[in-house]
C-alpha cells in the first residue's frame, strides 16, 4: 500500500470505522456457548432455534473406493449477499459497508450493500433489522443487473448456496455512517490490498455484467491481450460439454452423517480436530461487537490450519489473454464439480496431487500479475486466508493439459458466471481480480 493510497478519503473513512467497530474475540470451550450444544444422540453441534447452522459429519466415497469422513458445516438456508450500484457523474459506484465479522483476521472488512443469512433479515437472533434489503427484495426493489445462485467452499459447506445480486438504483439512498459509495474502479484497485474486500464481495464483484465493467486504462501487451479476451468466446458452450463430460466421468457418493461418526476425528473441550493434526478445526468463541445486530453472542467457527492457494495461470495467445481452469471436485458441492483455480492449496484430501502447483510456486516475479492475502468467509471461518495470484506463463514456456484443466477465454467465463454451478467460489475470486487488471 503506497502513501498516496493512504491518504484517500475511502482511507480516512475506512480507519475511522475500524475503530469505531471494536470488538472482541475469545475462544471458549464448547461447554460455554450460549444457546448452541451437542445434540444427544448423534453429536451434531446445533443451535436450540433450529436455525443458522449445524455442524454434522458427511461421509464421502470416491469411486476408487476409498472412504473419508469429516465434520461439515450445514446451513441449508439461502442468503443474499447484494451490491446497490449507482451512476454519479457517469461513473458507476458501489454501496458498501465496514462490517465486523468474528472469524476475520482484522475484524472489519469491506463488504457488500446486503451480507444476511435468512435467520438474519428474518431477525432470529432478534437484533436489528438489515439495513438496505428493501432494496433488493419485493416489489419495491431497483433494477436487477444480476440474480443467480452461487456455492460456497465446497470442502466446508455443504450445499452452500447464496443468491449474489447486484441492483441498480437512481433515486436517493440515505447512507448510514457504517456504508459508503465507493466508485467501482477504485473498489475494483482495493482488491490489491491484503484482507480489505471480504469474500463475500469478490464473489458479487465476480459476477459484474459487461456493461458495469470500468472502461480500460491500462497500456502494453499484456492490458491489450486482457482486454481481446473479455470480448473472445462469448459462446460457451464447448466449455459447458467439457465440464459435463468430467461430472460424467466420475461417480462420487456424499452424504450426511452424525458428527459422532466422523471417524478419526476427535471432540475435546475446545475443539474437533482430525487425530492426525490436518485439515481444519471446529472451534467455538464468544464475540462483543458494537457495530452487529446484536451486542454479544457464542457461536461455532471452522478454523483451517494451513494458509491456501487459489492461482490462475494465464498465456497469451493470438493475442488473447487465456486463463487455465480446472473441473475441481469438491465433496459438499452440489453438482460436486465446478470450475476452480489453475492450483487450489489445501487439496481436498491430504493425498491428492496438485498439477501445476510446482510452476506457480517458482514463478518469477515480474510475470505475477495480481498478489494478495484474501480472507474467507468470517461469518463461519476463523482467520481463513488465501493468497490469491494471477500468473502469467513465461514466453517460450509449454504446459501440458490433462483432462481436467482447459484453457478459456476471460469472456466464457464471464459467460458461465452468470448461471450457478459454473464457477466455484475461489474462481469467481480470481475473476473478480482479473476485472482489476484492466
Amino acid at each position: 500500500m503506497t502513501e498516496a493510497a493512504v491518504d484517500t478519503p475511502f482511507r480516512a473513512w475506512w480507519r475511522e470505522q475500524a475503530s469505531a467497530q471494536r470488538s472482541e474475540v475469545a475462544r471458549i470451550p464448547f461447554a460455554e456457548l450460549d444457546g448452541w450444544g451437542f445434540e444427544p444422540h448423534g453429536g451434531n453441534l446445533v443451535h436450540a432455534s433450529g436455525k443458522f447452522f449445524t455442524v454434522e459429519g458427511l461421509r464421502i466415497e470416491p469411486d476408487d473406493g476409498r472412504e473419508a469422513r469429516q465434520p461439515i458445516i450445514h446451513q441449508p438456508e439461502i442468503g443474499v449477499l447484494g451490491i446497490l450500484v449507482k451512476e454519479f457523474d457517469g461513473v458507476v459506484h458501489c454501496l458498501m459497508q465496514a462490517k465486523m465479522e468474528p472469524g476475520n483476521v482484522n475484524t472489519v472488512q469491506l463488504s457488500p450493500t446486503v451480507q444476511a443469512t435468512r435467520s438474519n433479515y428474518l431477525r432470529v437472533h432478534r437484533g436489528g433489522r438489515t439495513r438496505y434489503l428493501e432494496h433488493f427484495w419485493g416489489a419495491g426493489r431497483g433494477r436487477v443487473l444480476v440474480d443467480v445462485l452461487q456455492s460456497e467452499q465446497g470442502a466446508w459447506f455443504w450445499h452452500k448456496r447464496n443468491r449474489n445480486m447486484i441492483v441498480q438504483v437512481d433515486g436517493d439512498v440515505p447512507v448510514h455512517e457504517a456504508f459508503r459509495w465507493v466508485a467501482l474502479p477504485e473498489l475494483l484497485a482495493l482488491l490489491h490490498s491484503d484482507n480489505l474486500v471480504n469474500m463475500d464481495a469478490r464473489t458479487v464483484l465476480g459476477c459484474l455484467p459487461r456493461e458495469l465493467l470500468p472502461r480500460q486504462g491500462r497500456t502494453g501487451a499484456f492490458a491489450a491481450a486482457l482486454r481481446c479476451s473479455y470480448e473472445t468466446g462469448a459462446d460457451a458452450g464447448a466449455a459447458r460439454s467439457w465440464l459435463l463430460d468430467v461430472k460424467s466421468r466420475g461417480r462420487w457418493t456424499t452424504r450426511l452423517i452424525p458428527l459422532n461418526d466422523t471417524h478419526g476425528w476427535i471432540r475435546k473441550s475446545d475443539e474437533i480436530s482430525a487425530d492426525d493434526g490436518s485439515g481444519f478445526r471446529i472451534i467455538a468463541v464468544r464475540v462483543r461487537s458494537r457495530s452487529r445486530e446484536v451486542p454479544e453472542w457464542t457461536q461455532p467457527l471452522l478454523a483451517p490450519r494451513d494458509e491456501g492457494l487459489a492461482a490462475f495461470l494465464v498465456r497469451r495467445a493470438g493475442g488473447t489473454l487465456q486463463v487455465l481452469v480446472q473441473a475441481r471436485y469438491e465433496p459438499g458441492l452440489l453438482e460436486h464439480v465446478e470450475l476452480a483455480p489453475t492450483v487450489r492449496t489445501p487439496p481436498v484430501t491430504a493425498d491428492e496431487e496438485v498439477p501445476y502447483l510446482k510452476d506457480v510456486l517458482s514463478a518469477d516475479h515480474r510475470n505475477i500479475r495480481f498478489d494478495a492475502l484474501l480472507s474467507e468467509e468470517g461469518g463461519r471461518f476463523h482467520h481463513a486466508l488465501t493468497r490469491y495470484q494471477v500468473i502469467e506463463v513465461a514466453d517460450g514456456q509449454t504446459l501440458e493439459v490433462g483432462d481436467n484443466h482447459r484453457w478459456m477465454t476471460i469472456g466464457q467465463l464471464m459467460e458461465l458466471v452468470r448461471h450457478g454451478h459454473y464457477l466455484n467460489i475461489e474462481a469467481r475470486s480470481l475473476l473478480a481480480c482479473l476485472h482489476s487488471l484492466r
